[in-house]
């Protein structure tokens, strides 16, 4: 007897509450006021964007590895090297092309949250770094960061925020190695037969 191809396949209830759950916090997470308020918060010539945080945090993230690699080399090392924030490890670090990462880091330079300075080892590179304003908007992001999470989290305990963390990063990291659902678009619609 040959198999009904066309038949929904039988769901998996935890894997469509999962579904709904992210799909509910994309829109949550995605209010087109979001970057209004933002603005509004932030008045002068050039408000502070997302995008403004989102170097500052890949800024911030690298120059601590890069001080972390630093520190773990002897200083007697002849073949010690210096360690640099470029352009193209922030665009590396937030997954976008480096022309991309250019404009948004000479946004985040023109706002005053980040200096460029010449490298000393390829003077064709700028060396990145935070400025006084870039660190307080790292300081306060992450404090507004935490707390909105915490009230998020009353009532959990510290166990199930642990697992949670653990659950959400190995989440996140196979997203990384896998990420073809946003490119999957064309083919739901095609498959479903919407796309006539």
């Amino acid at each position: 007897m040959p198999t009904d191809t066309s038949a929904p396949e039988a769901a998996d209830p935890v894997l469509a509450d999962i579904g709904a759950a992210l799909f509910h916090l994309r829109r949550i997470w995605a209010k087109p006021d979001l970057m209004k308020r933002i603005r509004a918060q932030t008045p002068g010539e050039r408000p502070l964007q997302i995008s403004n945080l989102m170097v500052v945090n890949a800024v911030a993230a690298l120059t601590a590895a890069a001080a972390a690699e630093e520190s773990g080399r002897a200083d007697d090392d002849p073949d010690r090297s210096c360690s640099e924030v470029t352009v193209g490890a922030v665009a590396e670090r937030l997954e976008i092309d480096p022309s991309t990462a250019s404009r948004l880091v000479g946004h985040a330079i023109d706002a005053g949250l980040l200096s460029r300075r010449p490298s000393p080892v390829d003077a064709r590179r700028a060396n990145l770094g935070l400025t006084e304003a870039g660190h307080r908007v790292k300081q306060v992001a992450d404090r507004f960061r935490r707390a909105y999470l915490d009230t998020l989290m009353t009532g959990w305990s510290a166990d199930e925020r642990a697992e949670f963390a653990r659950l959400l990063t190995r989440f996140a990291d196979a997203a990384v190695q896998v990420p073809r659902y946003s490119d999957g678009i064309d083919e739901i619609f095609k498959e479903a037969g919407a796309a006539d």
